[in-house]
């Protein structure tokens, strides 16, 4: 018989299988299955933990050649860095955002790699672009906050934690850098700071330096506030309107703040047409300290000072006349004047001024109690002053307000024939006496704005006082401005604003900031407040605070005085104040015009900041009492009372510098601690290797 084989297994499989065999597959599948599920858990466990835990709380929301935007989810702010990270430029915190937890970004613009938009529903929209490199090294972000609705307050802060901030507006208690001032939010305009010592004022720009190598412009058309939490947060916002105007700044980035200033934040243009008068440099300015409310007083007040002046031999230099005195030589009712511009007093004697010239002041403002005011009324021109509204058909009504104590209509700068009566008025005032130097102020704002409504944009911003600068320039190069925004290319001096009498920051302290301030925004050609302080009752009292103010002054374009040295009644004071003045004379004016011939080429300041030179160098950047001239002077004055010794850093490791009063040479990146400079003395050091050592001497010996 044939064995029949085994028999081969089915195709169904398992169906032939042996019920023990299929009992045990079917438990492999299902622990199989379990795994898998398992695995799938873990796998998603760990996904959301490492998206809620362990991923950065950041991301990179658009990039340049070497630097990025980066938003943290958590803190809902943007910093902008380097690519390798190794360095942040500005941190940005968003005020407006909705703190809602962490948040994600999402780029609605993904399609291009060179902008960034996203939204916040119902509050803001926000545009990032990255511009166009162009010949720049800076790297520019342009950045758009846009109110989704009328009651969004926008507001971006930029941290001040490791970063030294310049710029942006004068103050009455001036800081290099801006890090300790303290200033609620409020708008970014020029003010008076003797009303409103709390705000902005003198000179103003749009314009703020980080120590980082950032810098930031804001935009002209936004009406912007700005506020400064102390060494925490400079801050630039919008208020809520029913125009829901965009917040938009550009930021700036480049490999230092001197380089990011270069290439950005230099408000002179490469060429610049014209500069102003520097011939105005070789005069001291003489302010009357008495007023005087007739001519026989104001007549009497001159004479005395020409002749102490000559006396002393000060006898040269220009008186600078206030309004008022200006009013009361020069009006059409009482002028002092003959047919050949000479002044002459009530009794017809000749005012001789011996060397003296005069400067003469001016103000948008008319007296409502004038003959002038009077005459523009009854000739129905009305619409030469800033006026109420009215009704369609009703006359404009002047409105008034109050300019050194009295009531008066100011000067309507948006009407063209307003402002060709008030040029022709002050170009018949210089033709008539002959003076070459005229001083316009009161541009800044006024308390009463809220009267003005169709006249708000004029006195709510600073278009009034860049119109009337623009007015200023037609008067020659030889004019000078109390206040000055955007106006940095004009060939226009500026005034600075009046300082208390005291050693403090809004006193002596807060002189070189306030001058490292305007020369950073490009103001170089600016006239100083008078020696000691002008903020004063009568003379000033302080023998030490007059000398230390003078040293300062005396390496600044203008040397100005209300308070004459012969009235501490101290001959080694009247004696200094003159060798000060030949100092200035000889060698200060003739190294700011040298510098002057290069602002016009490059539009580097004038004067300059220690880090100027050692841009990466930490301790430079908060030295405030110090100040370069061009890179080859250094003026290193006492600031502070009853000091004979004082701290002097000298930057630029590459650099020596000597002082001018030893003859000894020190390396730059050196720190002279408690280094000597007697009360009649300034420390003073010219690097080695240029032209202004032995010039700068052979004057120190001749005075």
């Amino acid at each position: 018989m044939l064995r029949r084989g085994r028999e081969m297994p089915s195709p169904g499989g398992d169906a032939s299988l042996e019920p023990g065999v299929k009992e045990m597959n079917e438990k492999w599948k299902g622990a199989i299955a379990c795994l898998g599920v398992a695995l799938l858990s873990v796998m998603t466990i760990g996904v959301l933990y490492w998206q809620v835990v362990e991923k950065p709380d950041t991301d990179w929301i658009l990039k340049g050649q070497f630097s990025g935007l980066v938003w943290d989810r958590k803190t809902l702010s943007l910093s902008l860095r380097s690519l390798n990270q190794d360095k942040i430029f500005t941190q940005i915190e968003h005020r407006h955002l909705p703190n809602t937890g962490v948040t994600l970004i999402h780029n609605l613009c993904w399609f291009n790699r060179s902008q960034f938009c996203s939204i916040w529903d119902e509050v803001t929209e926000l545009q990032v672009f990255l511009e166009p490199v162009n010949q720049s090294v800076a790297e520019c972000y342009r950045v758009e906050w846009t109110p989704r609705h009328c009651q969004v307050a926008l507001k971006d802060c930029f941290s001040m934690v490791n970063v030294s901030w310049f710029g942006g507006g004068s103050m009455y208690s001036q800081y290099w850098p801006i890090n300790n001032a303290d200033i609620d939010s409020q708008p970014f305009i020029i003010s008076d700071l003797q009303d409103t010592p709390t705000g902005y004022g003198s000179v103003l720009e749009r314009y703020f330096l980080g120590s980082t190598g950032v810098a930031v412009r804001i935009h002209q058309d936004v009406p912007l506030h700005v506020g400064i939490t102390s060494r925490k947060w400079l801050c630039l916002g919008i208020p809520p309107s029913t125009e829901m105007v965009p917040l938009r700044y550009t930021v700036c980035v480049s490999d230092s703040l001197r380089t990011v200033h270069q290439q950005v934040g230099s408000m002179i243009p490469a060429a610049q047409s014209a500069l102003p008068d520097t011939s105005i440099l070789h005069f001291p300015f003489w302010r009357l300290q008495k007023s005087a409310d007739v001519v026989q007083k104001l007549e009497h007040n001159l004479k005395t000072l020409s002749n102490k002046l000559k006396q002393h031999q000060l006898g040269y230099g220009l008186i600078d006349l206030s309004e008022q005195s200006t009013k009361l030589l020069f009006g059409e009712e009482h002028s002092l004047l003959d047919a050949l511009g000479k002044i002459h007093t009530p009794q017809g004697r000749y005012l001789d001024l011996h060397q003296l010239k005069l400067s003469l002041t001016l103000s948008p403002y008319t007296s409502i109690d004038t003959y002038q005011f009077r005459t523009i009324l009854q000739e129905g021109r009305e619409r030469f002053w800033l006026s109420l509204p009215t009704t369609a058909n009703a006359s404009p009504a002047p409105a008034l307000m109050k300019w050194r104590g009295k009531f008066a209509v100011k000067l309507n700068i948006s009407n063209e024939e307003s402002c060709d009566w008030f040029l022709a008025q002050a170009l018949s005032l210089q033709r008539r006496t002959e003076v070459k130097y005229l001083t316009l102020e009161g541009g800044e704002g006024s308390p009463y704005i809220g009267q003005l409504q169709q006249h708000s944009w004029q006195l709510g911003s600073d278009k009034y006082i860049t119109q009337f600068t623009l007015l200023a320039e037609k008067l020659g190069n030889a004019t000078i401005i109390s206040t000055a925004t955007r106006a940095a290319h004009l060939p226009v001096f500026v005034r600075m604003a009046p300082r208390q009498s005291d050693w403090s920051y809004a006193g002596l302290k807060g002189l070189i900031p306030t001058v490292l301030h305007y020369s950073l925004l490009g103001y170089n050609f600016f006239i100083p407040d008078t020696v000691g302080g002008s903020l004063t009752n009568g003379f000033l009292a302080d023998e030490e605070l007059f000398v230390r103010w003078l040293q300062i002054v005396s390496f600044l374009p203008v040397m100005s005085f209300s308070t004459p040295p012969w009235a501490f009644g101290e001959s080694w004071i009247v004696n200094l104040t003159r060798s000060y003045i030949y100092r200035h004379k000889t060698f200060v004016a003739p190294l700011i015009v040298k510098q002057t011939a290069m602002l016009a080429v490059l539009g580097d300041p004038v004067f300059r900041p220690m880090w100027w030179v050692s841009p990466d160098d930490p301790r430079t950047l908060t030295i405030d009492d110090a100040f370069l001239i061009g890179d080859e002077v250094l003026v290193a004055p006492v600031t502070e009372p009853g000091r004979v010794h004082r701290d002097i850093y000298l930057p630029g490791i590459s650099y020596q510098w000597k002082d001018v009063n030893t003859a000894q040479v020190f390396d730059g990146g050196t720190l002279l601690q408690d280094y000597p400079v007697a009360l009649t003395d300034v420390a003073v050091f010219v690097r080695q290797n240029s032209q202004t050592s032995p010039t700068f001497e052979s004057q120190r010996t001749a005075s």
